[in-house]
């Protein structure tokens, strides 16, 4: 296992559905929105410059455990670490915990395969990158 990172985020009025709590899809954008910055800020290595690079992640797989609903207002973790990463792909696990309960309200995995941006199809992942993310193993 890798290190886990943690990012801190709150339910916004437009993350609400008819049921007033939060939208079951908005659940998926909570830890894209996490890696993102847990990317740049912890691993040292932003969606930028893989940009740059002309390459993107994409989804490949997601898998979600729905245990407690967040509601309006309500500040959470998103806790994320990488499970496994190979020459094809990275599994990266997540949990978004309530900050003021530490209840889990979900986890779950994601899988991610790394896409040239020109062809929109997959490719391998470079060998330096698979050495930078072996640097954060726990």
């Amino acid at each position: 296992m890798y290190k886990i990172f943690e990012t801190e985020l709150r339910v916004r009025p437009d993350d609400i559905d008819m049921y007033k709590h939060v939208h079951n899809s908005k659940y998926f954008d909570y830890v894209l929105a996490a890696r993102y910055d847990q990317m740049d800020v912890n691993y040292g290595m932003s969606m930028e410059a893989f940009m740059e690079r002309g390459l993107g992640w994409l989804v490949q797989t997601v898998h979600i455990n729905y245990k407690r609903a967040l509601k309006m207002g309500d500040t959470f973790l998103v806790r994320t670490g990488i499970e496994d990463i190979s020459s094809k792909s990275c599994r990266v696990k997540f949990t978004i915990l309530n900050k003021a309960n530490g209840k889990v309200s979900c986890d779950g995995w994601f899988d991610f395969v790394l896409i040239d941006l020109d062809t929109n199809r997959g490719v391998q992942i470079p060998a330096d990158v698979i050495e930078h993310y072996t640097r954060f193993k726990a």
